[in-house]
């Protein structure tokens, strides 16, 4: 049905592309913008929600970055996007931003400790992990991760002291159909039973 319209509106001569927008330039949050929730209550709350775990990773001049990541989701079917959030103080972010893509390694149940090394800031995180370079955009693709999701950046946008970061799809693979995924729940990594 878009396809439809973004074709009449062309032959009526409308535009079909919207000027982007100016970025809001990157700034801490403001007293004013602060909800009176204190952050440990927020966190303990919301730890209640369930998520899958992932690493992203990218290659870049200085060679393969990655970093531990709970805040992925698939964002669109049609045109196919991912997001994910990261914190604007990640050291490792800025360095996935000017390589502009990146791959998403989906975590089974076994893991954890995989999950811990990409988690830990300023550690050489690579060191004795295998990997080779996603079909797509070369970025590091973790073998033994059940699924991974090759992506170029579409979008970054400002989330408080996050960022969110919109990923156009350009290849995916799910090698092992089997196994669980590896779950994060109220601070700690878990498994379905069943």
């Amino acid at each position: 049905m878009a396809a439809t319209a973004v074709r009449y509106l062309r032959s009526a001569g409308a535009p079909t592309a919207v000027e982007a927008l100016p970025r809001p330039a990157l700034r801490a949050v403001r007293d004013d913008e602060r909800l009176p929730v204190d952050p440990a209550e927020f966190r303990r709350v919301l730890g209640h929600f369930a998520s899958g775990v992932t690493i992203v990773t990218a290659l870049d001049a200085d060679g393969p970055a990655g970093f531990a990541c709970q805040s992925f989701a698939s964002l669109s079917l049609d045109p196919p996007l991912v997001a994910f959030m990261v914190a604007r103080t990640s050291t490792t972010w800025p360095r996935i931003a000017r390589a502009g893509r990146f791959c998403v390694n989906i975590l089974g149940a076994g893991q954890g400790g995989l999950c811990r090394a990409f988690a830990v800031s300023g550690a050489d995180k690579f060191a004795g992990v295998d990997w080779v370079p996603a079909p797509s955009t070369g970025s590091p693709r973790l073998p033994d991760a059940p699924a991974w999701v090759d992506c170029v950046i579409a979008a970054v946008h400002t989330g408080g002291d996050h960022l969110i970061v919109v990923g156009r799809v350009e290849a995916l693979g799910a090698p092992g159909e089997d196994g669980d995924p590896l779950l994060f729940h109220r601070g700690r990594f878990g498994r379905f039973a069943g």
